[in-house]
């Protein structure tokens, strides 16, 4: 149902399951590096102690996917980028089949910011979500205060005329406290207009 792999002109998406990812190298991106802690701030999971933990992730992944209830994939810059070939980060698609909607979910190495890679993520996961799986609504949203995702969703929220639905107060349960979200949503209807232009 979702597609094993999706091509940009800068990044390439592949599944998450044990034939497609080195379990290795996707721990060390979620549990290594001086930036580890700036990359879980604003995540509602935390950085990977074990390699077991990143196993039974990809478990779940592969779980997900063959259930229709998900698909998560690792980013990769394609030749010619700084850092070709590496994990840049992961993403997922995660519908809501009752609801029509689906939610999109990205996480960056640092090093990979500021490069306009979660819009160019967005866009081919939302040609996926509306071309494909026939979804009427895609939901990205962040938590309070993270000021880098609130500006990469809003520049392709708004390239593809979405909007801003509002603060979500005490929405999502984190380690010691409880976050306000805020929502944004792309319809079907904007994201084919905005595609027609």
């Amino acid at each position: 149902m979702f597609p094993e792999r999706i091509e940009t002109e800068r990044l390439q998406l592949d599944r998450i399951s044990h034939d497609t990812v080195d379990v290795f190298a996707l721990h060390e991106f979620y549990s290594d590096g001086a930036d580890v802690d700036e990359m879980f701030e604003y995540w509602d999971s935390s950085p990977h102690e074990t390699v077991k933990e990143t196993h039974d992730y990809v478990d779940e992944a592969e779980r997900s996917w063959d259930e229709g209830d998900g698909a998560k994939y690792v980013i990769r810059p394609t030749d010619g980028e700084d850092g070709a070939g590496v994990i840049a980060g992961t993403t997922g698609l995660y519908p809501h089949w009752d609801k029509r909607l689906a939610n999109l979910g990205i996480i960056l190495g640092t090093r990979f910011w500021g490069r306009g890679y979660a819009g160019e993520r967005a866009d081919a996961i939302l040609a996926v979500a509306f071309d494909q799986l026939d979804l009427e609504l895609v939901v990205a949203a962040h938590i309070d205060g993270n000021e880098k995702s609130r500006k990469a969703i809003e520049t392709y929220v708004d390239r593809y005329d979405g909007r801003y639905e509002g603060r979500l107060r005490n929405w999502l349960p984190l380690a010691d406290t409880v976050a306000d979200v805020h929502r944004y949503t792309i319809s079907r209807d904007e994201y084919v207009a905005a595609t027609e232009r």
